[in-house]
């Protein structure tokens, strides 16, 4: 293209005699800028189109790795629960009279309220994005701002599941292991070695009420971070989903 543009410029430059060679140097100099800027043109057109497909593959990985989370999310939702209202049976048979209450359900119940789960959402391709400059490479700045705030979402979230986990762990386990047969809940009560008086004591009813009161924290009295995870989860979802190429 550009012998062509010299071509007619050194034509024009021939039909004037006096202003050849001024209209010739000039002509050049118009051309070499002229064929700098189309050059840098080029190389900025591939940069972008090699950065958009970087940021298509990035996305790609994003989009999966909150497909998963959301799977993750929702299981530990349906377990704690299951295990809260396995919780509020036991509460409600309180105090526990022996004579009375039906022992295979009450074995039931309090084996499934002691399931304790805690979201731990994959962050592979999160933190790697965080701390690279390839999260650069992402473009929408809401979706920029979600991965931002994404660390502080998930630990006001996860503060209850693990305070419940812990006094779990370190306190509520060991009454179990130590009254009933901690194995499979049909036998909890049913081994002859328990003493099902336990059951009619003040222990068991505070260890009844600090579960209780723990799976009643992350299922009802956190619900406000648990729209915020759950929203977020979503907004992320849908601003990393692929799309198509034109």
């Amino acid at each position: 293209m550009i012998p062509f543009f010299r071509k007619i410029r050194k034509k024009m430059a021939d039909d004037n005699k006096p202003m050849k060679y001024t209209r010739y140097a000039i002509g050049e100099i118009v051309l070499v800028v002229v064929g700098i800027l189309i050059a840098l043109q080029i190389n900025t057109w591939n940069e972008n189109r090699i950065d958009q497909q970087k940021e298509r593959l990035i996305l790609k990985e994003l989009h999966k790795e909150f497909i998963s989370n959301k799977t993750q999310l929702d299981t530990v939702l349906h377990i704690n629960r299951r295990s809260f209202q396995s919780a509020k049976y036991v509460r409600s048979k309180l105090p526990i009279d022996i004579e009375k209450v039906n022992l295979d359900s009450l074995a039931f119940h309090l084996y499934f309220m002691g399931f304790t789960y805690t979201f731990n959402p994959s962050k592979g391709v999160t933190n790697a994005l965080m701390n690279s400059s390839t999260f650069n490479l992402i473009s929408n700045d809401e979706l920029r701002q979600l991965l931002i705030r994404w660390e502080d979402i998930v630990i006001d979230y996860q503060e209850e599941e693990i305070n419940a986990n812990n006094n779990y762990i370190n306190q509520l386990k060991s009454f179990e292991k130590k009254h009933f047969y901690w194995d499979d809940h049909k036998k909890w009560l049913k081994d002859p070695r328990v003493d099902l008086t336990i059951l009619e004591s003040i222990e068991f009813d505070n260890y009844v009420l600090d579960r209780y009161l723990d799976l009643k924290n992350i299922v009802e009295n956190s619900q406000g971070e648990l729209e915020n995870m759950t929203k977020t989860i979503d907004e992320i979802i849908e601003l990393s989903k692929p799309k198509k190429i034109d």
